[in-house]
């Protein structure tokens, strides 16, 4: 007989194993969520081959990104609504079905519709599950199963490229999708067996804010839109750029007005009154920026600086990942002991800071050795705040907004990657054709024109333009680098300002009250008993 858990996070039959069985089945969602764009990068020139549309190339990658991020908010908002099971296993299932159909594609366009369902699946896939651990765990608890959290980042990161390239070769593009049928079918049968959270007993219907729905999907679409193709497809003047600004300002205003009146919000700003709230919802922003824009750079530098072939740099990203996986289960068991982790958001903002400033100082005479050392620092730093920014996110708000507090967390964490990638992408395009420009003159233009040549292709350039090539990306490096460390002081001086809130702990008849009073503008008190079977 298989035991089942509530929204408490124990078991009938009393088995811490039903928890873990629930952590493993969402765990599997969160990496299909998060491998699914690091594979289908690596198939992407395969697929072109065979489907052809190469002028359609980006919208393989961006249409699943907008329907990915657009949907994030709405389905928090829906598990908060009509119960979390529900929703996640709905977005599993969507998930599902634009996996087949993009496997079963015929031609660039049928790919890239199909993507856009795959990314509203997976805009469930993330948060619901970050919902779930919620509802599961209590925050003082969730610290036990960090480590498990960290390391599907970190296998996403190192393994999505390495799984996506042996798919491809080995299996063919189409099963870079397929391959997402039997994981996800796994995590489907799993959660609804185990996992029982208290139905919905909402009187009246809810009434659901369709309007703010639609403002806000204009809001991060056309965000989106600007972060990725400003500076790059299109100059930052051009008339679709600037008309994509003012479309993403004015439905940002339209829809916060459009929020303060609706009875169901699909946001509801009321979580912002949170001081810990916002300023976890800003850290949170602030690490997809430096993470995801740090990160993209550094397999760069290691492969046209250092030259690593496209696999190697891979494997020498292992001094970022390892630490951080190790600081993220360290962390986790000492915030379960203790319910300190305002130390842990401080320090974590101190490290990133330092690696991305060390990172920076990088150049064509930096030994890999240095470099996995700074990448090291860079890992810690980010292994202290992954999975901290949630747990407080959701320590900060009533169990009726955990859908919301863990969507709005998930979203910035999203777009602040997006602006990572596009300034810094900017910046260091900038950099690497005036370098070359400036060294090698008009010479430069068919080697800048390409920012990202890897190594095969560089040793095949004439020795002075490799050189300079290699100066260059050294330069735009350091320019990206150096930008993030300054991003990363907001970060580290807006967790100064995190005020340290009891964790939700087992409660007992005694302590429950006091801890829901000991600050309730903080983290305010839950309204549905959360105790864990540890």
């Amino acid at each position: 007989m298989v035991d089942t858990v509530n929204s408490a996070g124990t078991s009938k039959g009393g088995k811490p194993r039903s928890v873990r069985v629930v952590l493993m089945s969402v765990m599997i969602a969160m990496l299909l969520a998060s491998l699914d764009t690091m594979i289908t990068s690596t198939a992407i020139p395969t697929i072109v081959g065979e489907l052809g549309g190469l002028e359609y190339l980006s919208w393989v990658v961006t249409i699943y990104t907008l329907a990915t991020v657009a949907s994030t908010p709405i389905w928090g908002k829906a598990g908060d609504m009509w119960g979390r099971k529900g929703a996640f296993l709905t977005s599993v299932v969507i998930f599902l079905i634009g996996s087949a159909l993009c496997g079963a594609a015929q031609d660039m366009g049928q790919l890239i519709a199909f993507r856009a369902i795959q990314g509203l699946g997976g805009g469930g896939l993330l948060v619901g599950a970050m919902a779930i651990i919620g509802s599961v765990i209590p925050p003082r608890e969730i610290g036990k199963y960090q480590g498990m959290m960290a390391a599907v980042s970190a296998i996403s990161m190192i393994g999505g490229p390495l799984i996506g390239g042996a798919i491809t070769d080995h299996l063919g593009w189409r099963w870079s999708f397929y391959i997402n049928l039997p994981l996800a079918a796994v995590a489907l049968v799993m959660v609804s067996a185990v996992l029982h959270l208290p139905k919905k007993t909402q009187g009246a219907r809810p009434k659901v804010d369709y309007l703010g729905a639609a403002l806000l999907t204009a809001a991060i679409t056309s965000t989106v839109l600007v972060t990725t193709w400003g500076g790059t497809q299109y100059a930052w003047s051009s008339a679709r750029i600037t008309t994509l600004i003012a479309v993403s300002v004015l439905s940002t205003a339209a829809f916060l007005y459009v929020e303060t009146k609706a009875a169901e919000p699909v946001l509801p700003l009321h979580v912002f009154r949170n001081r810990n709230f916002s300023l976890i919802a800003l850290i949170g922003f602030l690490v997809g920026f430096v993470t995801v824009g740090g990160v993209f750079y550094l397999p760069l530098f290691l492969q046209a600086v250092q030259g690593a072939s496209a696999t190697n740099s891979g494997l020498l990203l292992l001094p970022l990942l390892g630490s951080m996986l190790a600081v993220s289960m360290i962390t986790g068991r000492i915030t379960t002991n203790t319910g300190k982790y305002k130390i842990f958001l401080i320090a974590g903002g101190a490290l990133v800071v330092l690696g991305l400033f060390l990172a920076s100082t990088m150049d064509t005479a930096t030994p890999r050795l240095v470099s996995g050392a700074y990448m090291a620092v860079l890992g810690a730093g980010i292994g202290f705040l992954m999975q901290i920014t949630m747990l407080v996110a959701q320590n900060s708000v009533e169990m009726k907004d955990m859908g919301v507090a863990s969507s709005t967390t998930a979203l910035g964490r999203t777009l602040g990657g997006a602006f990572g990638v596009a300034l810094m992408g900017t910046l260091f395009t900038h950099q690497v054709t005036t370098t070359m420009t400036d060294k090698l003159g008009t010479q430069a233009a068919a080697a800048a024109g390409s920012a990202q040549l890897d190594a095969a292709s560089l040793a095949k350039l004439p020795d002075a333009i490799r050189e300079a090539y290699q100066y260059a990306v050294a330069v735009g490096t350091h320019s990206a680098f150096l930008l993030g460390a300054i991003i990363a002081v907001l970060g580290f001086a807006a967790a100064l300002f995190i005020k340290e809130v009891p964790l939700r702990g087992t409660p007992t008849p005694n302590n429950t009250a006091s801890d829901a009073s000991q600050d309730s503008k903080t983290a305010p008190a839950r309204q549905e008993s959360v105790t864990a079977s540890p």
